[in-house]
């Protein structure tokens, strides 16, 4: 794994710097790992990355908002794009595409899931808060939000004000513009109900989550949403842990530990909401289409 993963990133990556201009890339020699379903194949590719170190702020590495490939480090949300968009490629490109086209799906795959509606149009129309994530790509047809149909989920609203509060970690707010921009999207975001699953009632309902499952942890601090999102996967024990990038690890890892004790043990989650990858063959026609 780790001979192909360098081979990798040596024929198709730059510098950090220079990663959204990156040549095209043959990451088909991931997805071959294989898969029956979106999720499984989700799973395998999201392995392949493990032991790559966790890094963040890497898709502010430039002075305008452009799509940024980085395959070599994550944060939670861009390992969990970079798994998705490459899955979704994979399964529209097929295992004999040519590597250009594979690469231009891959990266129209990464611009949906990471953008408003599929476009970048500056930094404010990156989908910054993932339940703001969450809604834009259940609209687009990419997702599906589960966690109602899950045992043990409430109904729930919280005011989101995380960015526009803390200034200082997000120097482009400083235009008043974006500031206002992002001050709307708070303001959505908090008049909206959703369905989340406390930290008490994840155990019952881990036993319906499947491997591929996209989760996502709630903050338990005021005023933001989610403060973490990996990938479920079901270990020999029987159990469901977490594949994610972790800071807390420095790197790519699956948690040591259920995940339902990985959110008991720490005091700044206050719960999980789940999502899936579409079924096989039923991603929305507009984003098969590139539109």
């Amino acid at each position: 794994m780790i001979k192909l993963f360098t081979a990798l990133l040596v024929v198709c990556m730059g510098s950090r710097a220079q990663a959204q201009e990156a040549a095209p890339a043959d990451f088909r020699l991931l997805a071959n790992a294989g898969g029956k379903t979106s999720a499984e194949m989700a799973v395998s590719i999201g392995k392949k990355f493990i032991g790559a170190p966790y890094v963040s702020h890497t898709l502010d590495t430039t002075p305008t908002e452009q799509l940024i490939v980085n395959v070599r480090e994550f944060d939670c949300t861009t390992y969990l794009e970079t798994v998705l968009a490459l899955t979704l490629a994979y399964q529209e490109e097929g295992s004999q595409a040519n590597p250009v086209s594979f690469d231009a799906t891959f990266r129209r795959y990464l611009t949906q899931l990471r953008y408003r509606d599929g476009r970048i149009n500056g930094y404010a129309s990156r989908l910054h808060y993932f339940s703001d994530w969450l809604r834009n790509n259940e609209r687009k047809g990419l997702v599906v939000d589960v966690t109602r149909d899950l045992p043990g989920s409430i109904s729930v609203a919280k005011p989101v004000s995380y960015m526009t509060s803390f200034l200082y970690k997000y120097p482009p707010l400083r235009d008043p513009a974006i500031f206002q921009q992002i001050a709307q999207a708070e303001a959505a975001l908090s008049q909206q109900a959703f369905a989340f699953i406390p930290k008490k009632n994840i155990r019952e309902a881990e036993a319906q989550l499947r491997e591929g499952d996209i989760v996502m942890l709630t903050a338990a601090r005021p005023g933001l949403d989610m403060k973490h999102v990996g990938l479920a996967v079901r270990q020999p024990n029987g159990r469901i842990h977490l594949l994610h990038a972790s800071s807390e690890h420095g790197q790519v890892v699956i948690t040591p530990y259920p995940l339902s004790d990985y959110v008991l043990c720490h005091r700044h989650l206050s719960g999980i909401r789940v999502a899936r990858l579409r079924p096989d063959g039923q991603v929305g026609p507009a984003i098969v289409r590139g539109e």
